[in-house]
């Protein structure tokens, strides 16, 4: 009857005989509660760990990958520029060619002419 009286006016007594304002079962949940709340509070704080550490290996990646990346891009104009500079010695040595080629049919001109004059000119008396 003291239990039921207690009870009515919201004191309860617990496994242990200490007097409680909760109910036994109701602290007992509440308890169970704190306790998960603490194992998803840890979980989710590891979680947190783990998605740092992922974003920071992320983060590197995408510096080497940025950095590799300019690294081909300035290969690649150093290949452009290469070409063009060959592009511009072969027109430098085809014009040289047709220089030396127009040297040369001139002096060969000449020397035929000169060649046939020497001829002519010992044929006449």
């Amino acid at each position: 009857m003291a239990q039921a009286a207690l009870g009515s006016a919201g004191l309860h007594f617990d496994e242990l005989n200490k007097l409680r304002v909760l109910e036994p079962e109701v602290a007992a949940q509440t308890a169970q509660l704190r306790e998960e709340c603490r194992a998803f509070v840890d979980k989710t704080a590891e979680f947190q760990k783990i998605v740092g550490s992922l974003i920071e290996l992320v983060d590197q990646l995408a510096k080497a990958a940025e950095s590799e990346k300019m690294k081909a891009i300035g290969a690649r104009n150093l290949l452009k520029s290469i070409a063009k500079q060959r592009e511009a010695q072969e027109q430098q040595l085809q014009a040289l060619i047709a220089e030396k080629k127009m040297q040369l049919e001139s002096a060969l001109a000449g020397a035929v002419a000169a060649n046939t004059r020497g001829i002519l000119s010992q044929r006449t008396p």
